[in-house]
Formats: C-alpha cells, sequence, structure tokens
C-alpha cells in the first residue's frame, strides 16, 4: 500500500470514529430527559450549561438566596430572630411551642455532603399526574437534590418518579403514619407549619405528650414513627417570601375575602432557587378548572373536584412557574398535558 493511500484510509478512519463518537454524546445527550440514561447529565455540564451563580443578577424574579433554610434553637437564645407575623408568614405568638420543638432536634443544617458541593443540581418532584408513566425515575435519581411533597408514595411508581428522597415537605394533615415506606433511612423531614396547631403536633409527637386533635382540617396521624434527628423546621421566611416575591399574594386579604396561600409545592421550587445552582421539575400542573374528574396525582383517586374549597390560586401559581421557565431559571423535564 502507498503511503498516499495509506494516508487516505487513516483519514477516513478517524472521521468514521469521530461520527461514531459524536451519535455516542448526542444518544447520551438527549436520554437525559427521558429518564432511560444513568445520568441526566454530568453535573460540571450541567452547571457550566445554566450558569446560575452569574444569571440571578439578570433573572430580576426576586430570589433572595438564602441558604439558612430551617429555623434553630440558637436563634431564639440570642434574639436573632423576632417576627412580626404569626404563622404561615412568621412565629409571632408560636415562640413557646418552637422553642420545645427545637430544643429535642439534632440538628438543623443540611448533610455536609450536599452543603459542599460547589455546584447542587436539584429536582422537585411535584405530585401531578403528568408525572405517570413518564419514565423519569431513574434521571430523577441521579440529581444531587431530590425534593418530595406531602405524603406523595414511592414504592410502586419508581420507574416514573424515582426512589431517591433528599428532602420531603409536609405537615399535619399531608403526613404519612409511617415516613421509613416512601423515603430514605437519611430523608431529611421539613414541617411547613401553616398554623400554630401544626407545631402543637409535632411537639405532642416528638415529647409523647397527650394528642389534641382540635384544630386541623383533617386529623393528622396520631402516632408519627418519623426520627426525630431527621426532623427539621422550615423558616417561614420562605412561604412569605413566595407569597410576597413570586406570588404576590396580600398577606392580609380584606375581610370579604378568603386568605390564599402557596401550595407547598410551590413553596418547594422557592427554596430550591434559593439553595441550589440547578433546579429542574417534573410532575407539576392541574388540569382544567371544568375538568373535575380528572385525578389530579399520580396515586389515589382524588380529582379537581376536591381542590374546589382550597385556599390556593393554582392558575397563578401556574403562571409563576411559567415565567420562571421563561427566565431560564429552572427547567420542566416534563410539562402538564
Amino acid at each position: 500500500m502507498s503511503l498516499k493511500t495509506a494516508k487516505t484510509w487513516s483519514i477516513r478512519l478517524v472521521t468514521v470514529l469521530l461520527l461514531f463518537i459524536s451519535i455516542y454524546i448526542s444518544h447520551v445527550f438527549l436520554q437525559s430527559y427521558t429518564g432511560t440514561s444513568k445520568a441526566p447529565a454530568s453535573r460540571k455540564t450541567l452547571c457550566d450549561r445554566w450558569v446560575m451563580s452569574k444569571k440571578w443578577e439578570t433573572l430580576g424574579f426576586n430570589v433572595t438566596r438564602k441558604e439558612q433554610l430551617f429555623l434553630r434553637l440558637e436563634d431564639f437564645f440570642w434574639k436573632e430572630y423576632s417576627s412580626s407575623l404569626p404563622l404561615p408568614y412568621g412565629i409571632k405568638g408560636s415562640e413557646v411551642y418552637l422553642l420545645k420543638v427545637l430544643a429535642i432536634m439534632a440538628s438543623y443544617e443540611i448533610p455536609d455532603s450536599i452543603k459542599s458541593l460547589p455546584c447542587r443540581t436539584c429536582a422537585v418532584v411535584g405530585n401531578g399526574f403528568s408525572i405517570k408513566n413518564s419514565s423519569l425515575g431513574g434521571a430523577i435519581n441521579k440529581y444531587d437534590v431530590v425534593i418530595r411533597l406531602n405524603d406523595a408514595p414511592v414504592r410502586g411508581y419508581e420507574d416514573d418518579v424515582g426512589n431517591k428522597t433528599t428532602m420531603r415537605f409536609f405537615y399535619p394533615e399531608s403526613a404519612s403514619h409511617n415516613p421509613g415506606l416512601h423515603n430514605d433511612p437519611d430523608t431529611i423531614m421539613v414541617l411547613v407549619p401553616f398554623k400554630q396547631q401544626d407545631l402543637r403536633w409535632i411537639k405532642e409527637i416528638l415529647y409523647d405528650e397527650k394528642r389534641v386533635r382540635r384544630g386541623f382540617w383533617r386529623p393528622p396521624p396520631q402516632i408519627w414513627l418519623g426520627k426525630p434527628s431527621q426532623v427539621r423546621v422550615l423558616d417561614p421566611f420562605f412561604l412569605h417570601e413566595t407569597a410576597c416575591r413570586l406570588l404576590n399574594i396580600p398577606l392580609k386579604p380584606k375581610s370579604n375575602q378568603n386568605p390564599v396561600h402557596p401550595t407547598t409545592g410551590i413553596l418547594a421550587v422557592y427554596v430550591a432557587l434559593n439553595f441550589c445552582d440547578v433546579v429542574h421539575i417534573a410532575g407539576f400542573g392541574y388540569p382544567e378548572s371544568w375538568n373535575q374528574k380528572q385525578p389530579i396525582h399520580y396515586y389515589g383517586y382524588n380529582t379537581m373536584k376536591s381542590m374546589k374549597d382550597s385556599y390556593h390560586d393554582l392558575r397563578h401559581e401556574a403562571e409563576a412557574l411559567k415565567r420562571l421557565e421563561d427566565s431560564g431559571a429552572i427547567l420542566f423535564l416534563n410539562h402538564p398535558s
């Protein structure tokens, strides 16, 4: 074979190899959003792509980037925490309950393995019907932080929602009797106190006191098997900022108006925007209000009819999520149908 012929074949071989490498990389990238790949993308790729640390100045949707998520006992001892509003937007009038609850908790922090990451990738998994049959489970499990909501199950739904849970946001009426069934052993159970009775409930659970059942719209578990060491109390600051900055909800409605509060889902998204560098969401969105028989969750049988007396403005929240998506702050892993 002549030198010229060998050179020609070498160029052709390199070209073919480059073509195969290009196809493989494209295949992996596309699979990262279908839930079938081993990872959504490398952490470095995600962070470089979104460059979140430099975009906050230009996005302009009023995220504070406050990373201290949970209330701490030392804040009260040193009089650093003051509030002029009652729950859910402040702690005024609930200080005694809080002191007792925080006194029994072993920690108030996120694990160092997460806090020390130079870039945190986070998935907020909503409970919406839209995530059913999505096959996103594998992709969701690869994020550094996976946030879930209320008592949404994991077992039996792993293909669609994954099974990794870093934090689970809940309140008494949405608490599962045994958190160990659908959470990891080290899952952080984040109590979102909407009212004083919520703190009273967790105090009675932690101290094994007599349960007082009044004051709840649905009976919460009287026996709760969560680990005290895994419980945290979310700073009401985040619900306040979600209402004021993201949703522009009046904190004191007029006398003839029912109060409107953010859902746990939109709250979790706002918390993630403060704590994480990359925020992707899945399972968000409700059916149109006229479709009263449409299931609203990927599990169970609740329909839009059950939301009739809700203290939430679902349309307004959908518009807020759309603004966040358009600004580049979040990415939908799947869109509501």
